[in-house]
């Protein structure tokens, strides 16, 4: 007689860093649930309510997740913070390792899976430029080749024409996300592949399980949300002056 060991890997995936919110709870390369909210002035309250309506819908404890991933930016400052602290809080009451992923890794990943399916190109012939919108003229960028090795590492850059253009002059470069309407509008180039995505904390699934089977755990105690830019308070005024 042979026994067979199937070693279960249930995730569970938070994602406050732009605009939606989202959970999912994920088993070996399956999504077993997901949540999202796309009010983004409610990601705090939102957050807490979908993990236990996820946890109630699967019938699966807290105790039987293995780890929890969260996207840990760059992304909207606030939203990193709901997101760690709520991802935190969980792993220091269960006793659970924390994973976190960039936001525009995870990105990229969208645009890779979305290219290979929808698009005639080999994965060598392209490189992925995820955005996220940072207000006026401004996005969170990288660029990567389709095995996430950056090219350019993840910045804070102000879009002009002019934009990527020794890299387009050798290769395609498909944009997507919230902040690549803005170069789109402003770059006339041929290799500049522009794609409609929306990423979500299914799309978490391959990058967390890769972290988790690899033990890249974060530290609890100094973990921090990766804003990628200096948050900036103007400083108050002395009315008493």
């Amino acid at each position: 007689m042979c026994f067979i060991l199937v070693f279960l890997t249930q995730l569970l995936n938070i994602d406050t860093a732009t605009e939606n919110a989202s959970v999912s709870l994920t088993n070996n390369g399956i999504v077993l649930a997901f949540a999202e909210s796309t009010e983004q002035k409610n990601h705090a309250s939102f957050v807490q309510i979908a993990i236990e309506k996820i946890i109630a819908d699967t019938q699966i404890t807290f105790n039987q997740i293995n780890a929890i991933a969260v996207t840990n930016g760059p992304g909207s400052y606030t939203g990193l913070r709901v997101g760690l602290s709520s991802a935190k809080g969980l792993c220091y009451a269960l006793q659970k390792p924390l994973i976190l992923l960039n936001t525009l890794e995870v990105i990229a990943t969208k645009i890779i899976t979305t290219v290979n399916t929808s698009f005639n190109f080999k994965q060598s012939d392209f490189l992925v430029c995820p955005m996220i919108d940072a207000r006026r003229m401004e996005v969170f960028m990288a660029l990567y080749d389709t095995n996430l090795n950056p090219i350019i590492a993840p910045a804070a850059l102000i879009l002009t024409d002019e934009s990527f253009k020794d890299e387009l002059s050798i290769n395609p470069i498909f944009f997507g996300g919230s902040g690549s309407n803005k170069l789109k509008e402003i770059l006339n180039q041929p290799n500049a592949k522009f794609i409609d995505i929306s990423y979500s904390a299914s799309d978490m699934i391959g990058l967390s399980e890769e972290a988790f089977a690899n033990s890249h755990f974060a530290n609890l105690a100094y973990s921090e949300p990766y804003y990628l830019k200096e948050f900036y308070v103007p400083p108050s005024k002395n009315i008493y002056k």
